[in-house]
């Protein structure tokens, strides 16, 4: 996802800086690992614990090479950040069902993607990226069991590439949008059957 190396691309990360700062630091369930899923494999200083993986070839980098199923422990981590990982041409639905399936309950998704209506669309156009509307990622979430906030949350630039960090009710125009989503004890929707995911040691993970 080298676009967001650019800086068109940077003007939108530089915008959700303190999001995802706050999604990984004050989450509801205090003292768990989060997970966070970046367009970029660049190192920025986070808190807490957790696990930084980007896009790669064959899945997913950083401190280790993964692809799906994700190699953590069912009901593990307290937060799951996708920063415009969705926005790269992926399984999205099994992506989220597997963030859904490491959260515990009560554990929070930031979900961070590029919204298609705004007019910044034109300078991530031939780059790779496929803008999703809110309601498409609504949809995938509930279906894996998560909760969704009803509106999604526009951030960033609408056509200067001059981070925006300030955030609207809506998308609107913005570059980008920031959608949550909460694991709740008793899903609203009903859920799939997940395959149990087995740990190293061959001891059943859900």
């Amino acid at each position: 996802m080298q676009w967001f190396l650019l800086p068109a691309g940077l003007a939108v990360l530089d915008s959700e800086h303190t999001i995802v700062a706050d999604a990984l630091a004050a989450h509801p369930v205090v003292g768990l690992p989060w997970l966070w899923l970046a367009p970029t494999a660049a190192a920025e200083p986070t808190a807490g614990r957790g696990l930084r993986l980007s896009p790669a070839r064959d899945g997913w980098c950083g401190p280790i090479r993964c692809g799906l199923p994700l190699p953590l422990a069912t009901e593990s981590l307290g937060a799951v950040v996708l920063q415009h990982v969705g926005d790269a041409r992926i399984d999205a639905a099994a992506l989220i069902e597997e963030c859904a399936r490491v959260l515990v309950p009560g554990g929070r998704l930031s979900l961070l993607g590029m919204n298609p209506l705004s007019p910044y669309r034109l300078r991530w156009r031939r780059s790779g990226l496929s803008g999703h509307d809110p309601s498409t990622w609504r949809r995938l979430l509930a279906e894996a069991g998560l909760a969704p906030e009803p509106v999604a949350q526009g951030i960033g630039p609408q056509w200067s590439p001059t981070a925006s960090p300030s955030l609207q009710s809506g998308s609107g125009l913005r570059a980008a949008y920031l959608l949550r989503a909460e694991k709740r004890a008793f899903p609203l929707t009903p859920m799939r059957l997940r395959k149990t995911l087995a740990l190293s040691d061959g001891v059943p993970a859900a």
